[in-house]
């Protein structure tokens, strides 16, 4: 609870080196009013080593991250520590603005699973498990009101001191925090879908079974807000990436059609009640090839919403002859998908044609992953050599980054759109050449950061991939301070470019979803879990930002013959 008043409770046991340690704070900051809350931490954890004669352990705190940077108005985060030692803990907050400090006790709760979908539950042996460190971690989460006193001031130290008799401190631990001045600003639409691949009658392995399709569901996020909002559920086929303009007012969304036909994509205005009927469907299979040509890969909506830019394997390949796919029974990971052949074609919505973008459309590469600068006027996108998905004879995968995998590394590409006549590509150095596959790129909304995707092979959703942020005009590429130790992917930027939201296994196989705050110099902060995204057996995974009030779509309904 918060606690204007709070000085340091004195224990029985050392009443009288408590006495002077409060009778020196309150002369201290008398005569010198800035000593009052910068030495408070000090002169407590002074009083205790004096008087147990015995100095403290250290507590491992695992979140948040020193030097963790919230955004204003989101809700409570869960303090997650391991302490040996101690039993029950008090958290003392102080600020650096001088703000009175903060005190609350925390017996401790032991790290839980969350609840469970139960309609995603294939095998009941096999539930979300936590590792043994988190099985060994303590938690607590500051009601609505500390929370609110903490985020009122921009600096704060945390300290976190441990008891086993309720007397003693036995171990200390100190955490730097900030809340920021710049709001989030806009709601996070996802997709949120079960890991449940199965095994067919052909023993074909998929992803997810036909069956279970009505279990996607698409979510809309207020930061704010304890709990999401279904806005699209039981889709009567799969649907697949999405993109919005950058002005929030257009949706677009691959869509299986018949027979698994990769060729149906959605592209709506963007209002509170959205339907998607026939006439608001693009049929990329033009040419009658229904089922045979993946087409409409990582689709992406113009900044002014009048086009649609995407990879297209072309009319005489079929799926096996562009892109790698392997899926596994396990769920942690269990599909690897990456083009191995492709160009970038550009559909104008006012014509209803689409045609190749020349300088991306070189049939020698594999060109993928096509992204609009803010203004419109360039593409940034991955190109590798172009091969075959798989080599005669061709061990297959087992799991995601087997030495069987088809090794293919991207580089990232920059070229004018030039209303459609494209240009020269151009390498962007600091994502290209250097022995790794840089992939997935996006654009800050000022056009001055590129972040993208890098891994040893392959694109997006890797065990090993991680983010990075360069210049738009190329420049030494950071690693950023946000990444988490398993898959960091998905990633968008807010319409006010100031933070950006991923995706990550980090805590769990069931991907997570987390924010980093960037600043004016492409500096980021440690990772933000956003909390209750989805149930603990549900992953999130292509978290986009839309420039939109939280309550800007409501629903989405799909209307579609085509999809039946």
């Amino acid at each position: 609870m918060v606690n204007p008043d709070f000085l340091f409770l004195p224990r029985p046991k050392h009443a009288v080196l408590a006495v002077i340690a409060t009778f020196t704070l309150v002369f201290l900051s008398f005569c010198f009013p800035p000593f009052q809350m910068q030495s408070l931490k000090g002169v407590r954890s002074a009083a205790w080593l004096q008087g147990s004669g015995q100095s403290l352990s250290p507590i491992s705190i695992d979140y948040p991250e020193e030097g963790s940077v919230f955004p204003p108005g989101i809700t409570p985060p869960t303090f997650l520590w391991r302490d040996a030692a101690g039993t029950s803990w008090s958290f003392d907050v102080s600020f650096a603005d001088q703000a009175p400090a903060i005190h609350a006790l925390a017996k401790g709760e032991r790290m839980r699973i969350g609840p469970i979908d139960p309609d995603c539950v294939e095998d009941p042996d096999d539930q979300p498990k936590l590792t043994a460190q988190q099985a060994a971690t303590w938690t607590w989460t500051p009601d609505a009101e500390t929370w609110a006193a903490i985020q009122a001031h921009s600096q704060a130290t945390v300290t976190i001191h441990g008891y086993r008799d309720g007397k003693t401190a036995l171990s200390i631990a100190h955490l730097n925090i900030s809340t920021s001045l710049d709001p989030v600003g806009a709601p996070i639409f996802y997709r949120d879908v079960p890991l449940m691949p199965s095994r067919g009658t052909n023993g074909v392995v998929q992803p997810l079974a036909p069956s279970t399709i009505h279990l996607i569901r698409w979510e809309l996020r207020d930061i704010r807000q304890p709990r999401s909002r279904t806005v699209l559920q039981n889709m009567p086929t799969c649907g697949n990436c999405h993109s919005f303009s950058i002005d929030g007012k257009t949706f677009g969304m691959d869509v299986d059609g018949p027979a698994n036909d990769k060729g149906l994509y959605a592209i709506v205005p963007v209002e509170k009640h959205i339907v998607i009927q026939n006439k608001d469907m693009v049929h990329w299979n033009t040419d009658g090839q229904v089922g045979q040509v993946r087409v409409g890969f990582m689709s992406q909506v113009s900044p002014d919403g009048r086009y649609v830019l995407s990879t297209f394997a072309g009319p005489n390949l079929k799926l096996r002859d562009s892109y790698y796919v392997t899926n596994f029974m396990d769920y942690r990971f269990l599909q690897v998908f990456y083009p191995t052949r492709g160009i970038l074609e550009w559909y104008n919505r006012a014509t209803g044609l689409r045609q190749p973008l020349p300088g991306a459309d070189d049939p020698r590469f594999v060109q993928t992953d096509g992204v609009w600068s803010p203004d419109g006027k360039y593409i940034v996108f991955a190109r590798a050599d172009a091969r075959d998905p798989r080599d005669p004879g061709q061990p297959p995968a087992l799991r995601a980054n087997d030495s069987n995998e088809t090794r293919i590394q991207y580089d990232l590409y920059r070229i004018p759109f030039n209303d459609g006549k494209g240009g020269t590509p151009e390498p962007i150095a600091g994502a290209s050449l250097n022995g790794m596959s840089n992939n997935f790129p996006k654009v800050s909304p000022d056009g001055r950061w590129i972040v993208f995707v890098e891994c040893h092979n392959g694109q997006l959703m890797r065990p090993d991939s991680h983010l990075f942020i360069v210049p738009m005009s190329g420049g030494v590429a950071r690693r950023m301070r946000a990444n988490t130790r398993l898959m960091n992917s998905w990633h968008s930027f807010s319409p006010n470019g100031h933070w950006m939201v991923f995706s990550s296994k980090a805590r769990s196989p069931y991907t997570q979803m987390y924010l980093t705050h960037i600043d004016a110099d492409g500096n980021d902060s440690p990772a933000i879990l956003i909390d209750n995204a989805t149930a603990a057996n549900r992953a999130v995974n292509i978290p986009e930002f839309v420039n939109m009030a939280p309550d800007g779509i409501q629903d989405i309904q799909v209307h579609i013959a085509d999809v039946q």
